[in-house]
């Protein structure tokens, strides 16, 4: 599995990738491959601020629901145009086409609170 070491992680399996005062946020790749098959990405809070760890995407998969937690405070800017039509970008590159959402940060220490690349495999066993 990959892992980048420039992202920070949560322990409920996001990944965040912060450029100034945005932040990229998607789902790892063991997390894409727990869900299986992704067939459908359910993003409504855009244009929303959306307080840390409440529900920001609910993502559908083959198998089961999840929904996933925000891992920083932040109005939602964009959601990922490319995953509308192509939700297999998750599975297929979870860290580049298949990010989420773009946020601007509202408190930038809440990046601090994330766990690094060493701690997230730790985590999973890796």
């Amino acid at each position: 599995m990959n892992f980048p070491d420039n992202l920070k992680y949560t322990k409920d399996h996001e990944w965040v990738r912060v450029e100034g005062n945005i932040a990229f946020i998607g789902i790892t790749d063991f997390a894409q491959k727990e869900l299986g098959d992704i067939v459908y990405v359910d993003i409504n809070t855009i244009g929303e601020q959306v307080e840390k760890e409440a529900v920001f995407v609910t993502v559908e998969a083959v198998k089961t629901v999840s929904d996933l937690f925000m891992p920083i405070a932040g109005t939602v800017l964009e959601a990922n145009s490319k995953i509308d039509s192509n939700p297999e970008v998750v599975n297929n590159d979870p860290y580049g086409e298949g990010w989420m959402i773009k946020a601007e940060l509202t408190n930038p220490s809440d990046v601090d609170g994330l766990i690094d690349v060493q701690a997230y495999k730790a985590l999973i066993g890796q």
